[in-house]
């Protein structure tokens, strides 16, 4: 794989993880109870732990790896689109969005867990992955105990 392809999959990657972190922030400024602020806060950090292991990556010189070609990225399905300002949104609103964003997040990187057949690097898409997952399930358990217990 050239590096030049590597470091632009990584770059996506980071801006994903930059949103993430944006969107978090701006939630924690529009969150009322401190143990939610503090958990926003927590996400935020963990995504910009994120961003420090991709630029890590990006030193590594991938130019033995044999990866095979990827045709198509699917790039457009990691793509959060058609979203409300967040100051429209509602608290459903506001968790289903950030439910989507995990999720994207978490296919993104098991996808590129799977185009690796380097350990270290499989291994970091891996852990990336795993922690975007466990960030959707919590963001699916405020939704199951906040949103559809009054339905």
């Amino acid at each position: 794989m050239e590096q030049e392809k590597f470091n632009e999959i990584l770059n996506f990657a980071i801006d994903r993880e930059k949103e993430a972190v944006e969107f978090y922030e701006a939630l924690r400024e529009k969150a009322k109870f401190s143990g939610m602020k503090e958990f926003l806060l927590e996400l935020a950090d963990m995504e910009r732990g994120h961003i420090t292991m991709l630029e890590i990556l990006k030193k590594k010189d991938v130019s033995h790896f044999d990866v095979p070609e990827v045709e198509n990225l699917k790039v457009s399905e990691y793509l959060v689109v058609d979203e409300s300002p967040l100051e429209n949104m509602d608290y459903a609103n506001i968790l289903a969005n950030a439910i989507k964003k995990e999720e994207n997040s978490y296919k993104l990187y098991t996808t590129l867990a799977n185009n690796f057949s380097d350990s270290e690097i499989k291994n970091i898409f891996e852990k990336l992955a795993s922690e975007e997952l466990k960030h959707k399930n919590k963001f699916e358990k405020l939704y199951d105990e906040d949103v559809l217990k009054d339905n």
